[in-house]
């Protein structure tokens, strides 16, 4: 599926290289990994989007070509309902593939 299917959208965006980190704010948010042409591989939260995006640049899992692609993007939100947005991202995503994204293992616990 494709990210701009994601409620809420995911507004802001940049390539999946480390020079452009320094683009990313040191912020919460919810976030997407996905391939140049906007298929959603990884969904995930963090209390900083920055540092994340640091450390998936450094997984090779995240760095391998998978069969829809590789990833291209990191896409984000700026949010304090971590959460809620991971969850609800995850569940468009499901009804629409019928699984997690590509390079999600597992459904996240949720906080109750």
């Amino acid at each position: 599926m494709n990210f701009e299917e994601l409620i809420p959208l995911p507004q802001k965006g940049e390539a999946f290289k480390r020079h452009r980190c320094r683009f990313v704010p040191e912020t919460s948010g919810c976030y997407v990994l996905t391939t140049f042409l906007g298929e959603v591989l990884y969904v995930g939260l963090a209390l900083n989007l920055r540092r994340r995006m640091d450390q998936h640049l450094d997984s090779p899992g995240k760095k391998q070509e998978t069969p829809k692609g590789a990833v291209a993007f990191f896409r984000w939100v700026e949010t304090t309902e971590l959460n809620k947005v991971e969850r609800t991202w995850m569940n468009i995503h499901t009804q629409h593939e019928g699984t997690l994204p590509e390079l999600n293992k597992v459904y996240s616990p949720v906080d109750v």
